[in-house]
């Protein structure tokens, strides 16, 4: 099921093919984690029509608890409920809306009508690298989005440029991208709690093997694989893994063509090694950086900054899957 859902993800990459809408129960879990590090801040959606993305409507039904100083979003092929404009829509108050929210198509109009000028067509095309949707990531404090999957190298490379707070989803695949990894490495991004399968929404034309309609009638994809990038703080960041295993070469060979010892398992990390360990890709998800050291992964090249996963390990002439190398700090 795992590899089909994987399937699933790379064919709708390859297809660019990004027109994806997060579940607001999957918005709602992971952002409740962040919350107070929203307050007082203006927030950006810069992937989002705001007629039809979660992600607006859950700041905006939260815009007074979070205490964000302004919302912004702006959509690239523009609404289908309204027109095929680009809009942008800039909210910063929500005074006089029902406790529950933006949650349905008539909350979205009390907004703009109680908020003069909110919504106004875009000169270009909404394209988060235009020159108009550039200014307003330039005002913002937190950008947060389903980017497309397909361009997330140039999205992050973006956000590092205009050092901006995110928090967007992604293919997990992308840690194996260079430019994610040595994003990594260096501490300026990490992954988020909530990482795995999930389901989007997806237009009716987009029809695939893990497609389906939902009760509501609308189209939905199991996508595998998926997961939160952020530069955000997180708690998990700061705990620190318990390990009861001790080091034998036996359990923990070296190998064949690299200075580092196999962990197959991250809860199997010998608590008495020192030198350099290679521990599977899903030990990111537990990494604290005031207890480990991220020292590069097999495929490292030179000191340059240039990452690879592309050269394969091997124990005893077995090839090894990708791994992490890691010291004790």
């Amino acid at each position: 099921m795992t590899k089909s859902l994987n399937a699933s993800l790379n064919r709708a990459i390859n297809a660019k093919n990004d027109e994806f809408y997060t579940q607001r129960s999957d918005i709602e879990k992971e952002l409740k984690r962040y919350k107070e590090q929203f307050r007082g801040k203006v927030v950006y959606c810069n992937c989002d029509d705001p007629y039809e993305s979660n992600f607006f409507k859950f700041f905006a039904a939260n815009f007074e608890a979070w205490g964000l100083r302004k919302l912004i979003t702006t959509s690239y092929i523009g609404s289908p409920i309204t027109d095929t404009e680009p809009l942008k829509l800039e909210i910063e108050t929500v005074a006089g809306l029902a406790s529950k929210g933006v949650v349905k198509y008539d909350d979205l109009v009390w907004l703009i009508e109680h908020n003069e000028g909110a919504v106004t067509y875009l000169n270009g095309d909404g394209d988060f690298r235009s020159e108009e949707c550039c200014t307003l990531l330039a005002e913002a404090d937190i950008v947060c989005t389903n980017p497309p999957f397909s361009l997330f190298r140039e999205y992050v490379a973006q956000l590092v440029e205009y050092d901006k707070k995110f928090l967007i989803l992604g293919s997990l695949n992308a840690i194996t991208y260079k430019e994610i990894f040595k994003l990594i490495m260096t501490d300026r991004l990490w992954v988020g709690y909530n990482n795995g399968a999930k389901t989007y929404q997806v237009p009716d034309s987009y029809i695939q093997s893990n497609t389906f309609v939902g009760k509501d009638g609308k189209r939905y994809a199991a996508m595998g694989n998926t997961g939160w990038y952020t530069n955000l703080d997180t708690a998990k960041r700061h705990e620190w893994l318990s390990h009861y295993k001790r080091y034998t070469p036996e359990e923990f060979p070296k190998y064949d063509n690299y200075d580092a010892i196999n962990v197959n398992k991250v809860a199997d990390i010998p608590q008495d090694y020192g030198g350099v360990m290679g521990v599977p890709v899903t030990f990111l998800d537990k990494y604290n950086p005031e207890q480990f050291e991220i020292v590069g992964h097999i495929g490292s090249v030179g000191a340059d900054g240039v990452y690879s996963f592309a050269n394969a390990v091997y124990i005893s002439g077995r090839k090894v899957f990708k791994r992490i190398l890691i010291k004790r700090r």
